[in-house]
C-alpha cells in the first residue's frame, strides 16, 4: 500500500518483516540508498557483522534499485542476525508493494518466504529442549 509522508510529500511503501522474535517494520521511500535502523545509520546498527547488510540490500539488488530507495527501520526484539533476516522480508513486502511485477522475481530468490525456524521449546526431565540427563547403567 502506497502512502504519503506527511513531512516531504514522497511516496512511502512499507512492508512488516518477522524472523524468531524480532520484528521490523520497514518503510521505503525514494531517496539515494541510505539505512537507518532504530534512528542509527545502518553499517552503524549491524557494525558488528557486514553480511547483514548485504542480506538487508540483497532485495534491492536483485531488481537494480539499491541507489534509488532509502530503507528506514524500526526493529525490535531478537538478536542482529533476526533482525537482518526480518528486515529482508519487510524490504522484499514493500517492494511487492512499489509495483506488483516485482514479486516473481523476490519469490524465485526466495525473499518473500518468512523462516519458520524457532526455538524449540524445553521439555520436563531435560536439560534443554533435547539434551538429556547423562545416562549411566550402574
Amino acid at each position: 500500500m502506497q502512502a504519503l509522508d506527511t513531512n516531504s510529500g514522497r511516496a512511502v511503501y512499507w512492508g512488516t518483516g518477522r524472523r524468531k522474535s524480532a520484528v521490523a517494520r520497514v518503510r521505503l521511500v525514494p531517496g539515494t540508498g541510505q539505512m537507518t535502523v532504530n534512528g542509527k545509520p545502518g553499517d552503524l546498527y549491524f557494525q558488528f557483522n557486514a553480511n547483514y547488510l548485504g542480506v538487508i540490500k540483497a532485495p534491492l539488488e536483485t531488481l537494480g534499485l539499491e541507489n534509488e530507495y532509502d530503507i528506514l527501520v524500526k526493529a525490535e526484539g531478537g538478536g542482529l542476525t533476526g533482525q537482518a533476516d526480518s528486515v529482508r522480508l519487510g524490504v522484499a513486502r514493500a517492494l511487492c508493494q512499489l509495483d506488483p511485477e516485482n514479486r516473481p522475481p523476490l519469490k524465485t530468490e526466495g525473499y518473500l518466504t518468512r523462516d519458520p525456524r524457532a526455538k524449540e521449546r524445553k521439555k520436563y526431565g531435560l536439560h534443554k529442549a533435547r539434551k538429556a540427563p547423562q545416562y549411566s547403567k550402574r
